[in-house]
Protein backbone atom coordinates (compact mmCIF):
# COMPACT_ATOMS: atom_id res chain seq x y z
CA UNK A 1 0.00 0.00 0.00
CA UNK A 2 1.18 3.58 -1.22
CA UNK A 3 2.07 5.83 2.04
CA UNK A 4 -0.37 8.40 2.94
CA UNK A 5 1.75 11.69 4.02
CA UNK A 6 0.43 12.02 7.65
CA UNK A 7 -0.44 15.94 8.80
CA UNK A 8 -0.95 16.99 12.45
CA UNK A 9 -2.41 19.95 12.73
CA UNK A 10 -2.32 22.01 16.15
CA UNK A 11 -3.87 25.25 16.37
CA UNK A 12 -6.53 26.26 18.83
CA UNK A 13 -8.99 27.71 16.99
CA UNK A 14 -11.65 24.92 15.78
CA UNK A 15 -12.58 26.62 12.97
CA UNK A 16 -9.66 26.46 10.99
CA UNK A 17 -8.88 23.05 12.33
CA UNK A 18 -12.07 21.81 10.99
CA UNK A 19 -11.97 23.71 7.35
CA UNK A 20 -7.72 22.82 6.52
CA UNK A 21 -8.55 19.02 7.94
CA UNK A 22 -11.55 19.07 5.33
CA UNK A 23 -9.65 20.28 2.77
CA UNK A 24 -6.79 18.41 3.15
CA UNK A 25 -8.46 15.24 3.23
CA UNK A 26 -9.95 15.99 0.21
CA UNK A 27 -6.72 16.34 -1.41
CA UNK A 28 -5.61 12.94 -0.31
CA UNK A 29 -3.75 13.37 3.31
CA UNK A 30 -4.49 11.83 6.49
CA UNK A 31 -5.20 14.50 9.10
CA UNK A 32 -5.25 14.74 12.82
CA UNK A 33 -6.12 17.89 14.56
CA UNK A 34 -5.06 18.78 18.02
CA UNK A 35 -6.05 22.03 20.36
CA UNK A 36 -3.20 22.70 22.25
CA UNK A 37 0.38 21.33 23.06
CA UNK A 38 -0.92 18.53 25.48
CA UNK A 39 -3.25 16.88 22.69
CA UNK A 40 -0.07 17.17 20.46
CA UNK A 41 2.37 15.25 23.03
CA UNK A 42 -0.37 12.90 23.96
CA UNK A 43 -1.20 12.45 20.66
CA UNK A 44 3.11 12.07 19.45
CA UNK A 45 3.65 9.89 22.43
CA UNK A 46 1.47 7.31 20.20
CA UNK A 47 1.96 7.55 16.87
CA UNK A 48 4.17 9.30 13.62
CA UNK A 49 3.50 11.81 12.03
CA UNK A 50 5.06 13.28 8.39
CA UNK A 51 4.30 16.78 9.42
CA UNK A 52 3.09 19.33 12.44
CA UNK A 53 1.43 22.48 11.06
CA UNK A 54 1.41 24.61 14.19
CA UNK A 55 0.05 28.12 14.74
CA UNK A 56 2.54 30.03 16.25
CA UNK A 57 -0.70 32.35 18.37
CA UNK A 58 -2.34 30.21 21.11
CA UNK A 59 -3.46 29.74 25.01
CA UNK A 60 -0.99 28.84 27.79
CA UNK A 61 1.38 27.04 25.45
CA UNK A 62 2.31 29.20 22.17
CA UNK A 63 3.77 27.35 19.23
CA UNK A 64 7.23 28.66 19.64
CA UNK A 65 7.33 27.13 22.67
CA UNK A 66 5.83 23.63 21.20
CA UNK A 67 8.40 23.96 18.02
CA UNK A 68 11.48 24.53 20.75
CA UNK A 69 9.85 21.52 22.37
CA UNK A 70 9.60 19.49 19.04
CA UNK A 71 12.74 20.23 18.11
CA UNK A 72 14.46 19.56 21.54
CA UNK A 73 13.70 16.41 22.06
CA UNK A 74 12.76 12.33 20.26
CA UNK A 75 10.18 13.98 17.24
CA UNK A 76 12.64 16.79 16.52
CA UNK A 77 12.93 15.14 12.67
CA UNK A 78 9.45 15.82 12.09
CA UNK A 79 9.15 18.95 9.75
CA UNK A 80 7.26 22.07 11.18
CA UNK A 81 5.36 24.77 8.95
CA UNK A 82 4.36 27.36 11.43
CA UNK A 83 1.16 29.75 11.15
CA UNK A 84 1.75 33.39 11.79
CA UNK A 85 0.15 36.91 11.68
CA UNK A 86 1.40 38.93 8.39
CA UNK A 87 2.10 41.51 11.14
CA UNK A 88 4.67 39.73 13.17
CA UNK A 89 7.96 38.95 11.37
CA UNK A 90 9.69 38.83 14.88
CA UNK A 91 7.69 35.77 15.34
CA UNK A 92 8.71 34.68 12.01
CA UNK A 93 12.15 34.95 12.24
CA UNK A 94 12.42 33.12 16.25
CA UNK A 95 9.91 30.55 14.40
CA UNK A 96 12.80 29.95 11.38
CA UNK A 97 15.91 30.63 13.98
CA UNK A 98 14.46 27.36 16.20
CA UNK A 99 13.93 25.14 13.92
CA UNK A 100 10.69 25.34 11.68
CA UNK A 101 10.94 24.42 8.40
CA UNK A 102 8.34 26.97 6.53
CA UNK A 103 5.84 29.28 7.77
CA UNK A 104 2.38 30.42 6.12
CA UNK A 105 0.72 34.24 6.78
CA UNK A 106 -2.71 34.36 8.25
CA UNK A 107 -5.12 34.67 6.64
CA UNK A 108 -4.34 31.66 4.31
CA UNK A 109 -6.02 30.40 1.60
CA UNK A 110 -6.18 26.47 2.00
CA UNK A 111 -4.23 25.56 -1.33
CA UNK A 112 -1.72 27.69 -0.35
CA UNK A 113 -1.24 25.23 2.89
CA UNK A 114 -1.43 22.61 1.16
CA UNK A 115 1.11 23.79 -1.64
CA UNK A 116 3.56 24.50 1.53
CA UNK A 117 3.02 21.18 2.93
CA UNK A 118 3.65 19.65 -0.02
CA UNK A 119 6.37 21.71 -0.52
CA UNK A 120 8.36 20.63 2.77
CA UNK A 121 7.62 17.44 2.42
CA UNK A 122 9.61 17.21 -1.05
CA UNK A 123 12.68 18.88 0.61
CA UNK A 124 12.66 16.94 3.63
CA UNK A 125 12.82 13.92 1.44
CA UNK A 126 15.09 15.54 -1.29
CA UNK A 127 18.68 14.07 -1.05
CA UNK A 128 21.35 17.01 -2.12
CA UNK A 129 22.08 16.86 -5.67
CA UNK A 130 25.84 15.50 -5.40
CA UNK A 131 24.59 12.73 -2.84
CA UNK A 132 25.62 9.30 -3.97
CA UNK A 133 23.80 6.11 -2.70
CA UNK A 134 26.57 4.81 -1.74
CA UNK A 135 26.95 7.33 1.03
CA UNK A 136 23.55 6.11 2.54
CA UNK A 137 23.71 5.04 5.60
CA UNK A 138 27.46 6.48 6.00
CA UNK A 139 28.91 8.32 8.55
CA UNK A 140 30.49 12.35 7.40
CA UNK A 141 33.77 13.11 9.25
CA UNK A 142 34.86 16.57 9.09
CA UNK A 143 36.89 18.59 11.57
CA UNK A 144 36.02 17.69 15.32
CA UNK A 145 32.58 16.61 13.86
CA UNK A 146 30.97 13.51 12.23
CA UNK A 147 27.51 13.59 10.67
CA UNK A 148 25.47 10.49 11.24
CA UNK A 149 23.21 10.59 7.64
CA UNK A 150 20.50 8.02 9.00
CA UNK A 151 20.00 9.59 12.49
CA UNK A 152 20.54 13.22 10.77
CA UNK A 153 22.54 14.16 13.65
CA UNK A 154 25.94 15.75 14.31
CA UNK A 155 28.16 14.07 16.97
CA UNK A 156 31.46 15.94 18.46
CA UNK A 157 34.47 14.74 19.40
CA UNK A 158 33.46 13.64 22.70
CA UNK A 159 30.79 11.72 21.25
CA UNK A 160 27.55 14.01 22.32
CA UNK A 161 24.98 14.46 20.18
CA UNK A 162 23.25 17.54 18.18
CA UNK A 163 20.10 17.38 16.84
CA UNK A 164 19.52 18.87 13.26
CA UNK A 165 16.89 20.30 12.67
CA UNK A 166 15.11 19.02 8.62
CA UNK A 167 16.39 22.53 7.31
CA UNK A 168 19.81 22.03 9.20
CA UNK A 169 20.36 18.96 7.66
CA UNK A 170 19.84 19.82 4.48
CA UNK A 171 21.91 22.94 4.85
CA UNK A 172 24.72 21.17 6.06
CA UNK A 173 24.27 18.47 3.29
CA UNK A 174 24.40 21.25 0.71
CA UNK A 175 27.84 22.40 1.99
CA UNK A 176 29.18 18.87 2.42
CA UNK A 177 28.50 17.76 -1.27
CA UNK A 178 30.08 21.51 -2.52
CA UNK A 179 33.04 22.26 -0.31
CA UNK A 180 35.37 24.84 -1.27
CA UNK A 181 33.03 26.03 -3.20
CA UNK A 182 31.19 29.70 -2.94
CA UNK A 183 27.40 29.74 -2.74
CA UNK A 184 25.53 32.83 -3.33
CA UNK A 185 21.42 32.99 -1.16
CA UNK A 186 20.10 31.78 -4.38
CA UNK A 187 22.11 28.84 -5.09
CA UNK A 188 21.34 27.98 -1.19
CA UNK A 189 17.44 28.54 -1.72
CA UNK A 190 17.37 26.76 -4.56
CA UNK A 191 19.20 23.68 -2.99
CA UNK A 192 17.60 23.32 0.34
CA UNK A 193 13.97 25.18 -0.49
CA UNK A 194 13.36 24.50 -4.05
CA UNK A 195 11.69 27.09 -6.10
CA UNK A 196 8.52 26.37 -5.30
CA UNK A 197 7.31 28.63 -2.17
CA UNK A 198 8.01 32.29 -1.40
CA UNK A 199 11.06 31.83 0.95
CA UNK A 200 11.44 34.64 3.77
CA UNK A 201 14.52 36.82 2.43
CA UNK A 202 16.64 36.25 5.92
CA UNK A 203 16.13 32.72 6.24
CA UNK A 204 19.38 31.58 4.72
CA UNK A 205 21.49 33.74 6.80
CA UNK A 206 19.28 32.89 10.06
CA UNK A 207 19.71 29.28 8.90
CA UNK A 208 23.68 29.62 8.25
CA UNK A 209 23.64 31.02 11.98
CA UNK A 210 21.64 28.38 13.44
CA UNK A 211 23.88 26.05 11.69
CA UNK A 212 26.95 27.46 13.06
CA UNK A 213 26.05 27.60 16.43
CA UNK A 214 25.26 23.71 15.94
CA UNK A 215 28.70 23.53 14.93
CA UNK A 216 30.05 25.71 17.66
CA UNK A 217 31.74 27.73 14.92
CA UNK A 218 32.51 31.37 15.47
CA UNK A 219 31.35 33.89 13.13
CA UNK A 220 34.16 35.97 13.72
CA UNK A 221 36.68 33.62 12.93
CA UNK A 222 34.35 30.27 11.45
CA UNK A 223 36.41 27.34 10.80
CA UNK A 224 33.65 25.49 8.37
CA UNK A 225 31.09 28.16 7.02
CA UNK A 226 32.90 31.25 5.93
CA UNK A 227 31.30 33.80 4.66
CA UNK A 228 32.59 35.72 1.52
CA UNK A 229 31.32 39.47 1.24
CA UNK A 230 28.86 40.40 -1.51
CA UNK A 231 28.55 36.76 -2.84
CA UNK A 232 28.17 34.19 -0.30
CA UNK A 233 29.27 31.13 2.05
CA UNK A 234 31.65 28.86 1.75
CA UNK A 235 31.97 25.39 3.55
CA UNK A 236 35.86 25.12 3.86
CA UNK A 237 36.62 21.66 5.70
CA UNK A 238 37.58 18.30 4.35
CA UNK A 239 35.14 15.36 4.12
CA UNK A 240 35.63 11.74 4.86
CA UNK A 241 33.12 9.29 4.16
CA UNK A 242 33.20 6.12 6.75
CA UNK A 243 31.19 3.38 8.16
CA UNK A 244 29.18 3.94 11.17
CA UNK A 245 30.57 3.02 14.23
CA UNK A 246 29.13 -0.02 16.41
Amino acid sequence: MDHVDHILIVDDDREIRDLVSEYLRRNGLRVTVAADGRQMRSFLDANTVDLVVLDIMMPREDGLTLCRELRGGRHKAIPILMLTARSDETDRIIGLEMGADDYVLKPFAARELLARINAVLRRTRMLPPNLQISEAGKVLTFGNWRLNTVGRHLIDREGTEVALSGAEYRLLRVFIDHPNRVLNRDQLLNLTQGRDAEIFDRSIDLLVSRLRQRLRDDARDPAYIKTVRSEGYVFSASVEITEPMG
